[in-house]
């Protein structure tokens, strides 16, 4: 018997420590897939400052800054210039797909130009990894001197999306793993520790579980549902007290009502059923509980 309640005990053990490895690994994995998310979002904010930084050069400046990248909503950034600037669009669309081509999020984009002040659109296209789907209106006008503004809007994916998507789909099998363990947990209260222990012996008596029997000198005695969940108790722990309490809480809690004169009627049944065999018996042990004392 108590063999059987060590491996259950065991495979309690393991398979909650299962349910803690496998939330450990996808809290690392969630942090791991952020810190290569913001290496890669500080390595698309350099890129987006190369293309400003072209494009002053195509307009015939090498000596004005361009401005901090500013990021203005969760995949859109803005480029910003010091200084008026004029662009070919043919350059900006060539520019903008070279370098942002190195970046492993980007696949969609769609770019604004604005006019500083006014925020109107001066120009603006968008570009796919299909180029098929790319739209790029008015090529070949050269643009005014002014003051300008680039937007970027990316489409969401790559790490962001990977992440996700990881943690969306670990979170129904954590929660099948959470309710295995919690389904194990009360079946255990149900058919507490011997549910692996179909026939036990008490002196002369033979308990067999699994068919709600005893059969005692020969003569098969039929038990409840309820009577084997309490008589089991009691033969997995015999010489022992056992706290009124606890056979309560394992015996009805999970029906949701606990009735104290409940207990003493299935005690009383069960000692009936018992007394063939004299020498089992179960004894009240005053403010205390009761014990199923088995002579030899």
């Amino acid at each position: 018997m108590r063999d059987s309640r060590n491996l259950l005990s065991g495979k309690r053990k393991y398979l909650f420590g299962l349910i803690v490895l496998l939330f450990s690994c996808a809290i690392c994995a969630t942090f791991s897939m952020a810190g290569n998310d913001d290496f890669d979002i500080s390595r698309r904010e350099v890129l987006l400052r190369r293309i400003g930084h072209e494009l002053l050069l195509q307009s015939g400046d090498s000596t004005s800054r361009v401005l901090p990248v500013k990021k203005i909503a969760e995949n859109e950034y803005q480029i910003r210039f010091e200084n008026d600037l004029t662009f070919q669009p043919d350059s900006l669309v060539n520019t903008t797909r070279r370098l942002l081509a190195k970046d492993p999020l980007t696949r969609d984009y769609v770019v604004n130009v604005l006019t500083c002040g006014t925020d109107s659109v001066a120009f603006g296209y968008a570009i796919s990894k299909n180029k098929k789907d790319d739209i790029v209106p008015c090529m070949g006008r050269k643009q005014p001197t002014a003051c300008y503004m680039i937007n970027i809007k990316f489409k969401p994916t790559g790490i962001n999306a990977a992440r996700n998507g990881y943690l969306l789909g670990s979170l129904p099998f954590l929660a099948f793993v959470g309710f295995i363990f919690f389904r194990s947990l009360k079946q255990r209260r149900a058919l507490p520790d011997g549910q692996y222990t179909d026939m036990l012996t008490l002196g002369a008596v033979l308990f067999d579980a699994k068919n709600r029997k005893l059969i005692i000198n020969g003569n098969t005695i039929d038990l409840t549902g309820t009577e084997t969940r309490v008589l089991r108790i009691f033969a997995l722990c015999p010489n022992e007290i056992i706290e009124r309490g606890r056979l309560q809480k394992e015996i009805w809690e999970d029906e949701g009502v606990i009735v104290g004169r409940s207990l003493d009627m299935f005690i009383s049944k069960l000692r009936k059923k018992l007394e063939l065999d004299p020498n089992i018996n179960i004894v009240v042990i005053r403010s205390k509980g009761y014990k199923l004392e088995v002579s030899s």
